[in-house]
């Protein structure tokens, strides 16, 4: 039972998953640190330092019991949370306490830590996206053959089908899988570059010898299961880097706004509308209501993510020299909340995209209502084949359309082009044949056809990539 008289962060009591979650926690933060001290010293012995095997298997023997309790107590003593753990490390392994943290500097085990728990997160993120991605595949080749109304400035337009525009969203995610992959292809470690970046510590304990230096590097990067370092560093890696994450998180953040935009807008039409459970309450006071709660929260979720990247890019914007602290409290918070709420983001566009539900008669008769008006090219054109007069036409059907515009907008009445054009004699060469000229089916373009096509160039390549990885489903906890 938490804690009711304290505020608690939401992210983590109701929207983010346990995965990422425990992704930003102490404990995989305060492990990685003492996997980077092994890695530190075990590459230090292996190139000559006075650093014994007995001291190395200490170290790994105790890798995983930290006593939270004393490294707490420490860090109150000497306010620096990276010493608390050394000396914490150091009572566990007595026998090594003197070469833990060799010639490093604090940033040595948290910058590096921090790009592996960001690298980590974002693997959470690609699993959660591709599957996003999925769901709206199947909707939209379901769909692909269904026609709607297109809207430009939110007015009826020309149709679309209603897999044709699930294509749409589907197209955003796609952009935002390959900004994912471009920014993947480019992480790289801190490495082992000393307090201002310079290797002067390593140089000291290697008697001048460059090349030692350079290959403890290459070592201990290789021991945590990566190849690049940063060329040339201050204390940190650039803080340009957690921009450059924030950043695609916005985007996907973006993207699905955008989407639940869509579905409020739908749900409202009647036309579509995100799952409503059995016992799920819409409105305490009014009870009939099916409020569009998840794409709601997927919008209050995405305002919050959008608003981020901008503090990360004042961090980036205001390190001083080679380093200067005023970014760690901040980073603390704003890089996890950062996961955290685009996890949630994306495990409530799972639970929607696969249930949505499509009202098909309802979508059809809209369709219905402005269909007619949008027709009438046709119409006409038929009536010049049979030998008509385009002018005469093109006025008689601006007459019939306006009065067919009152019925609807003043009367409140049904669109009754049709049947206006079906009772009047200068149209009589299309008299009977209204129905198959205004098929709806005949007025989405290639939208069918795009949807497929789109999917099958673009986007399965992406699932195929990634196919052991889907499955996932997306839960709402609340």
């Amino acid at each position: 039972m938490s804690d009711k008289t304290i505020y608690e962060n939401p992210l983590n009591t109701r929207y983010a998953s346990r995965e990422m979650q425990e992704n930003f926690g102490d404990e995989k933060r305060f492990r990685l640190w003492r996997k980077l001290w092994i890695a530190l010293a075990e590459s230090e012995m292996e190139l000559g330092l006075p650093i014994t095997e007995a001291q190395i298997q200490a170290l790994k023997a105790h890798e995983n019991d930290i006593d939270y309790e004393k490294a707490e107590e420490f860090e109150r003593q000497v306010r620096h949370d990276v010493m608390a753990h050394v000396k914490t490390y150091g009572l566990a392994a007595p026998e090594a306490a003197g070469i833990i943290h060799l010639g490093a500097t604090s940033c040595f085990v948290d910058c590096n830590s921090e790009v592996m728990i960001l690298k980590d997160g974002l693997e959470i993120i690609r699993k959660k996206l591709v599957n996003v991605m999925e769901k709206l595949k199947n909707f939209a080749l379901r769909y692909k053959d269904v026609p709607t109304l297109g809207f430009t400035h939110l007015q009826p337009a020309q149709l679309t089908t209603v897999g044709k525009r699930a294509t749409l969203w589907l197209q955003d995610l796609m952009l935002d899988y390959e900004n994912l992959e471009n920014l993947f292809a480019k992480i790289r470690l801190r490495g082992v570059k000393g307090t201002t970046g310079t290797q002067a510590s390593f140089l000291e304990l290697f008697d001048g010898d460059e090349q030692k230096v350079k290959q403890l590097e290459k070592k201990v990067v290789a021991k945590l299961g990566y190849e690049r370092v940063y060329g040339v560093t201050g204390q940190t890696y650039p803080r340009k880097f957690d921009y450059n994450v924030l950043c695609v998180l916005s985007q996907i953040a973006q993207s699905a706004y955008k989407f639940s935009n869509d579905i409020r807008l739908l749900q409202n039409m009647k036309e579509i509308e995100e799952p409503f459970e059995k016992s799920q309450i819409g409105s305490s006071a009014m009870a009939y209501k099916r409020n569009p709660m998840r794409s709601e929260r997927m919008g209050s979720l995405c305002r919050y993510m959008l608003s981020l990247p901008v503090n990360s890019a004042f961090t980036a914007a205001t390190q001083w020299f080679e380093r200067t602290l005023d970014d760690s409290a901040n980073r603390r918070i704003v890089n996890a909340q950062a996961f955290l709420t685009v996890d949630a983001i994306l495990n409530i566009y799972m639970n929607v995209a696969e249930n949505l539900v499509v009202y098909e008669k309802v979508i059809a008769k809209h369709v219905a209502a402005e269909l007619p008006f949008m027709a009438t090219e046709n119409i006409m054109m038929e009536c010049v084949k049979a030998g008509g007069n385009r002018q005469e036409l093109h006025e008689r059907i601006r007459v019939l359309s306006m009065e067919a515009g009152r019925n609807v907008k003043q009367e409140g009445k049904e669109n009754n082009l049709l049947d206006l054009i079906e009772r009047d004699p200068l149209f009589a060469p299309v008299h009977g044949k209204l129905g198959d000229i205004v098929d709806a089916k005949k007025f989405v373009g290639r939208a069918p056809h795009q949807t497929s096509e789109f999917i099958e160039s673009e986007i399965m390549p992406i699932l195929e990539a990634n196919k052991d990885l889907l499955g996932a489903t997306g839960e709402v906890r609340v």
